[in-house]
């Protein structure tokens, strides 16, 4: 057959159009264009893990587009198996906000000091000002035998929703869009937030908005967390070496309000003339305490809940019941240690009645409970009735008492044997047994101690397992934690910043965010105290205290001080100068 009658080749009109000859003459004849090629490495070698989020809204479409890329990715027999969760809610925001504080102190406490420093100075606030959050989840529940590639490398889905969240990433940064990956989750508890069903997991919250920094360099090396290594220190030839192996990875190191607002302070932050996060804890404290009340923030109040306890019939106590009353009394005298440290750090003192001894303390406002108290051990501590009275007074004192000006709120607590209250209610809130949990308290020894874990323990036996936080605070509490509880929920709900003090206010604080989770948004941990549980609570709640000078006061005496640093801080923003926006933006 002649060449001019051959007949032409076969082209597909869906498919490869190319030759086997085509391929042949010219093998890198599928690569892109020398600029798509430069801008590709140009957004590769830009991708940078955004921490600081502006609260503006990212348009649908663009949205869309970044989801569209994550869902080209390649997946092991073509199974897709991404699921692609977008978060909007500001209150489930802040509830995963708060697990990642949790499981950033949990992980924390098990580094080295100075690692653990570090780990805490990383900034997570994008969980609450990011506009949007992407949980990219696997749906592992087909078999693996059932998929292609999986029945020898059963992870290969895991590897495939990896391969998503980079498209999703390299797209949003093409794109001027900036993604945070944060992994700092208990997976258990991000999955039930999400209520996802068994056998789908996370690969961690994508944090999506426009960016707040422009990072020049990767975030964690810019921090001294560790450097980038050399490629020839990761590539290896044919095989692993026999004799010298290349290096090991590093060392494993084994601890609200409206994002606007937010976002607002630390616009205003950045123009002071100090570097970024210059007070380190306390910045953080007053970013809280300015997103919260604003930023002429410059009062506040000590709420001083008291009240007497029928469990030192057990003998859990080395004073007397009489003590709670002597003390409430000077407090509203304002000649108490806790009233003292209040009036120095220029706060406003209420003191509050929540049932001390048989009469009520002339001068204290009056919530006392209505119905009989029970020991803990035989009868729950209040009936239901009075723990929702409690805590409705609570909620009022925490929106503030008329003829005070609002600001932020420091809690205090006078009540002898209220440490074996706290204790029990951390075992009841956390499910830690009593033995972890109850510490010395005020002046106890050996003896005191043994009969206040036997308490805590037989009061626990006797609530059983629930989740119902008004039936713990009912059947294990006490009247001032109900009354505590509630302010915590009524400051929050009324945008102002909480302040605590020692165990028993955090623990009416983790009981508040048992019942709303949002407002671990407003609380800061003014210190940690000696008592046993006091870290543990802390973690729970996410917060990092800003003292730790191992005080027993009671009172309100540790929120107090930390709570004169919160306004001075803000004073001091106040006052500090600032530079000029045109100077920000020649430097930017």
């Amino acid at each position: 057959m002649s060449e001019q009658s051959a007949p032409q080749r076969p082209v597909p009109l869906v498919g490869d159009t190319t030759s086997a000859q085509q391929r042949r003459d010219d093998p890198a004849g599928w690569a892109m264009l020398p600029e798509v090629v430069d801008a590709l490495a140009a957004v590769v070698g830009g991708r940078r893990d955004i921490r600081r989020f502006r609260p503006d809204p990212v348009p649908d479409e663009l949205l869309r587009q970044v989801l569209e890329a994550a869902h080209s990715a390649p997946s092991v027999g073509h199974s897709q198996p991404w699921r692609f969760i977008v978060v909007r809610s500001q209150t489930t925001r802040d509830r995963a906000a708060h697990l990642a504080d949790r499981a950033r102190l949990e992980q924390a406490s098990e580094l080295t000091s100075e690692r653990a420093a570090r780990l805490l100075d990383l900034k997570l606030e994008g969980l609450r000002e990011a506009p949007v959050g992407v949980v990219v989840t696997c749906d592992r529940r087909t078999p693996a035998a059932g998929v292609l590639g999986r029945a020898t490398f059963p992870d290969a889905d895991l590897w495939s929703c990896a391969c998503a969240v980079q498209n999703l990433w390299l797209t949003a940064r093409a794109l001027g869009l900036g993604v945070g990956w944060v992994t700092l989750f208990d997976q258990a508890e991000l999955a039930d937030l999400l209520h996802l069903p068994d056998g789908v997991v996370t690969l961690g919250w994508l944090c999506v908005g426009w960016p707040d920094e422009r990072p020049p360099a990767p975030g964690l090396e810019r921090a001294a967390w560790s450097r980038k290594a050399p490629l020839d220190d990761v590539v290896l030839q044919e095989r692993w070496p026999d004799d010298s192996a290349p290096p090991a990875p590093p060392t494993s190191h084994l601890r609200g309000p409206e994002p606007g607002r937010r976002v607002d302070g630390t616009d205003d932050t950045d123009r002071l003339l100090s570097p970024p996060e210059a007070l380190g804890a306390l910045d953080r404290a007053l970013h809280l305490a300015r997103a919260a009340a604003g930023p002429d923030l410059d009062t506040g109040q000590l709420v001083l809940v008291g009240a007497d306890h029928p469990v030192t019939a057990h003998a859990v106590s080395a004073y007397d019941r009489s003590v709670t009353r002597d003390v409430l009394t000077s407090a509203v005298g304002g000649i108490s240690l806790g009233a003292a440290h209040a009036r120095a750090a220029g706060l406003d003192v209420v003191v509050v009645d929540a049932g001390v001894g048989e009469a009520h303390v002339e001068g204290a406002v009056d919530v006392r409970p209505h119905d009989p108290r029970g020991d803990l051990v035989t009868t729950d501590a209040m009936s239901a009735a009075d723990v929702r009275r409690l805590m409705d007074a609570g909620r009022r004192l925490g929106a503030g008492v008329p003829g005070i000006a609002p600001g932020l709120v420091a809690l205090g607590e006078v009540g002898v044997g209220n440490t074996t209250v706290a204790a029990a209610l951390t075992c009841a809130l956390t499910g830690t047994p009593a033995a972890d949990v109850v510490g010395l308290g005020s002046g106890a020894d050996a003896d005191i101690v043994a009969r206040k874990t036997e308490v805590v323990a037989a009061a626990i036996d006797r609530l059983g397992h629930t989740d119902d936080v008004h039936r713990m605070l009912a059947a294990v509490g006490g009247p001032e934690f109900a009354v505590l509880t509630g302010v915590v929920l009524g400051a929050a709900r009324a945008g102002r910043p909480v302040v605590l003090d020692g165990l028993a206010t955090s623990v009416a604080a983790l009981a508040a965010v048992g019942i709303e989770p949002s407002v671990q948004a407003y609380l800061i941990a003014g210190q940690r105290s000696r008592e046993k549980a006091h870290g543990l609570v802390l973690r729970r709640l996410g917060l990092e205290p800003l003292l730790q000078l191992r005080l027993r006061a009671g009172e309100g005496v540790g929120a107090c001080l930390a709570a004169g640093m919160v306004l001075q801080g803000m004073a001091a923003r106040r006052m500090t100068v600032r530079t000029s926006l045109r100077t920000a933006q020649r430097n930017a």
